[in-house]
């Protein structure tokens, strides 16, 4: 009899250590939701919410529209949309990439466009897709101030550098897929 109480003993303390670390786990990850990502995303809702009321996206969109008819345009686009500077207010909500994707898709469509840039263009169009979202990442992680401020940095630095290169090679894939 003793074992058999000893063993229900046993079961009981492991089942509430279970139990426990269910618990905590869900206070952390509530916690974390609230303390991290709300804030963001209230953020994100409010520029996405300038971006769209004010017009600006469409303007910008309009604006670099007119660049996706060459691999050299959409060279010149990718460097624009993911400077350093304008890359986080381009992500929110992707409205930039949402509107030129629609147009450059019309211009595909009725021939405008050759075929053979589509494929770098959506290489081009979402190069700032998530340079908003790096700040939330690492606080996500919890990185010390200081690592935040250099990893940005960084982070939108290589995007900057590195968005040329891939839009090549998305043109050179293009040119033999198509």
């Amino acid at each position: 009899m003793k074992a058999v109480s000893n063993f229900m003993t046993m079961v009981a303390s492991a089942i509430g250590k279970f139990v426990m670390t269910v618990v905590q786990a869900a206070r952390n990850s509530f916690k974390l939701c609230l303390e991290t990502i709300i804030p963001f995303l209230i953020f994100v809702s409010t520029v996405f919410t300038l971006i769209t009321s004010t017009g600006v996206g469409n303007i910008i969109a309009n604006a670099l529209s007119g660049l996706a008819t060459s691999p050299f345009g959409l060279v010149v686009m990718g460097l624009i949309i993911t400077f350093p500077l304008l890359s986080p207010i381009i992500g929110p909500g992707a409205v930039i990439p949402q509107v030129i994707g629609a147009l450059i898709g019309g211009l595909i469509s009725t021939g405008a466009v050759p075929l053979t840039m589509a494929l770098p263009t959506v290489f081009t169009i979402h190069q700032p897709c998530g340079a908003d979202f790096i700040p939330v990442g690492m606080s996500l992680c919890e990185a010390e101030p200081e690592t935040v401020e250099v990893g940005v940095s960084a982070v939108l630095f290589s995007k900057f550098i590195v968005a040329p290169i891939e839009i090549i090679i998305a043109v050179i894939v293009g040119q033999l897929v198509f």
